[in-house]
């Protein structure tokens, strides 16, 4: 169990640094500069430690968003209790990781780091405390209450302490929600009510969350005091964190409540929009995102179906500024073609410091309007698409989708995100149905980003078939410390190789108690402790824990946490069918400093 750390850091640059190696400047600033700095969590150093080896302990520690270049860690060691001792010769300057081969591993152990800022030692961070006789395993085990199968896991610093805390939904009957610290300590739970009974994956009760590409949840600070709330949709009979009841006219009404993070007390509620309440409820899909560059907003996606035919689409935007939830904007599709998919995106497609609302084949700006659509490239529903610098030669984001029934042939296609500009395509004869599709570098001999199926792996930006087989097109993250994304699929972390196109084990995650949800998928993916690369969070088989798989690889690189990526962030607030959270620099073999974040910290 750790104890996480709540650091402070003083606002400056950010650093990327590949091992002694120069690296670029930073590209000139972008019309985003004009736009005044959004609020982002006042996060800690995230201290963490695995144990490696028989012999060897690997810590690591977050670089922030605001940190200056030139910041230098040392880190300290404290055995038993005694007088902490620093392990490092002189302050380090690369990556913000580092092996301890000194420990008396028999023994409990506890590390922290202090920063470094031209000469001067900064505050020491919290300590994180690795057990005597520890086992060697990439893991911090996160004890939960007994209860029944999770789907989902969300971060947030619940409590203002800089440390990310976790909430879990339990897919019982009736289904709830429980929120923990980040050492297990349990806070609240809400029970969804009789309404959460059916859940049918497309048309369940109305306050059924997390079934198909549904959550209908997400966790952020949405009035920026540095405390995250619990966003959630409910219905009639859902009982909050404090004892309180939701009532409703009837079973169909639906509203959206803000919960406080600590309690799980109703701060705020608000009505859904009744426009197809006729048809019934609406599951929902929620994410957040900064429509106005400074201020967040929750965007809920919702959908329910017209009798057994097609579906009725709404998108709205609320702000929630402590008090009270505001509707901002209201967007209904109606009867045109524009497609979306099972998963939402909320991103600055343009880079002036406004973030839009991107599904699978339009993109909404930020005062829900619509920005452009792709039906008239005959995009139509599918089931995975990315947004990201996938060719850091063309200026701007990228996307890139794949087709489910697409009665045109139509598989997979790459364009530009700011205006959707089709730059290529991949038809075949007969329906096109294509159940996934993957964009990361895994390639280093080609430059910028690769994408795949189930026909190939394309260098992006040339549509360059590099490799008739791939790997499954699943999820990517961030794991042995070099530039190119390793792979999540089916409980197990995988590095493909490019020149035979065979897959190497990195690890397996039912040896250390873990259990996917559903068939293949984790809780979460993400960057919430330690150093930039990506934890895999899952629930142990018996539903007691979260099994958090930390990095237990040492790295030269050095990158501000990815937490502190504006896109980045937005993306962990989204689940639907759980796919890649991308920055919006290019992350790959051959990349260059990305820009300092513009952001600041929010309740400093």
């Amino acid at each position: 169990m750790h104890a996480p750390h709540r650091l402070r850091a003083a606002a400056a640059t950010a650093l990327l640094l590949l091992g002694a190696a120069p690296v670029a400047a930073p590209p000139p600033a972008s019309a985003a500069a004009a736009v005044a700095a959004r609020p982002m969590e006042n996060l800690d150093r995230g201290v963490v430690a695995v144990r490696r080896s028989a012999t060897e302990v690997l810590v690591t520690w977050r670089l922030l968003g605001l940190d200056p270049d030139g910041i230098a860690f040392n880190v300290y060691r404290s055995t038993a209790g005694g007088a902490a001792v620093k392990l490092n010769t002189d302050p380090l300057t690369g990556g913000t990781n580092f092996v301890d081969a000194t420990a008396d591993l028999t023994r409990r152990n506890s590390y922290y780091v202090r920063p470094v800022i031209d000469g001067v030692w900064q505050p020491a961070s919290r300590s994180f405390m690795l057990a005597a006789n520890h086992a060697v395993e990439p893991v911090v085990r996160v004890p939960l209450r007994p209860g029944g199968p999770i789907k989902f896991a969300w971060v947030g610093d619940l409590d203002g302490d800089g440390a990310y805390d976790y909430v879990v939904d339990r897919q019982t009957s009736p289904q709830t929600i429980e929120a923990y610290r980040g050492d297990g300590t349990f806070l609240w739970s809400a029970n969804m009510g009789p309404n959460s009974t059916d859940q049918d994956n497309i048309e369940g009760g109305s306050s059924v969350i997390d079934v198909g590409h549904w959550d209908g949840v997400t966790v952020y600070d949405l009035d920026s005091d540095g405390r995250a709330e619990v966003a959630v949709r409910v219905a009639n009979g859902v009982t909050f964190g404090d004892g309180t009841r939701y009532t409703a006219s009837d079973d169909t009404r639906q509203a959206i409540a803000i919960l406080d993070g600590r309690t799980g007390a109703p701060r705020a509620t608000a009505p859904v929009p009744a426009d197809y309440l006729a048809d019934g409820p609406m599951p929902a899909r929620f994410g957040v995102g900064y429509l106005d560059g400074v201020t967040p907003s929750l965007v809920a996606y919702m959908k329910n179906r017209v009798g057994d035919g097609g579906f009725n689409l709404m998108f709205t935007a609320w702000r929630f500024d402590g008090t009270r939830l505001t509707n901002q904007w209201k967007w209904l599709r109606g009867g045109a073609g524009h497609a979306d998919g099972h998963n939402t995106r909320i991103i600055d497609v343009d880079g002036d410091g406004r973030d839009e609302v991107a599904e699978i084949g339009f993109v909404l700006n930020g005062d829900g309007t619509l920005r452009y659509s792709l039906a008239d490239e005959g995009v139509v529903h599918g089931d995975r698409f990315h947004l990201a610098d996938l060719d850091p030669s063309r200026p701007g984001l990228e996307g890139y989708g794949v087709q489910q029934d697409n009665p045109s042939g139509l598989r997979e296609y790459y364009y530009g995100a700011q205006q959707g500009t089709m730059l290529w395509r991949h038809v075949e004869d007969g329906v096109g149905d294509v159940g996934r599709g993957m964009a990361g570098d895994i390639d280093p001999r080609f430059p910028g980003m690769e994408v795949w199926s189930f026909s190939g792996v394309y260098n992006a930006r040339g549509n360059t078939l590099t490799q008739a087989t791939g790997p499954w097109p699943h999820l990517g993250v961030f794991w042995d410390g070099d530039l190119g994304m390793e792979l999540f699929n089916d409980g197990k972390i995988e590095k493909w190789d490019p020149a035979t196109g065979g897959v190497s084990r990195q690890v397996t995650t039912w040896n250390h108690g873990a259990v996917n949800v559903g068939t293949q998928y984790p809780a979460l993916i993400g960057d919430i402790l330690g150093d930039w690369r990506e934890e895999v969070v899952m629930p142990s088989s018996d539903h007691d824990e979260l099994v958090v798989f930390t990095t237990d690889r040492p790295a030269a690189t050095r990158l501000y946490t990815p937490a502190h990526n504006p896109a980045y962030r937005n993306d962990l607030t989204v689940k639907g069918y759980l796919q890649d959270h991308h920055v919006d620099y290019y992350l790959g073999n051959g990349m260059t400093r990305p820009p300092r974040p513009n952001i600041t910290y929010a309740g400093s």
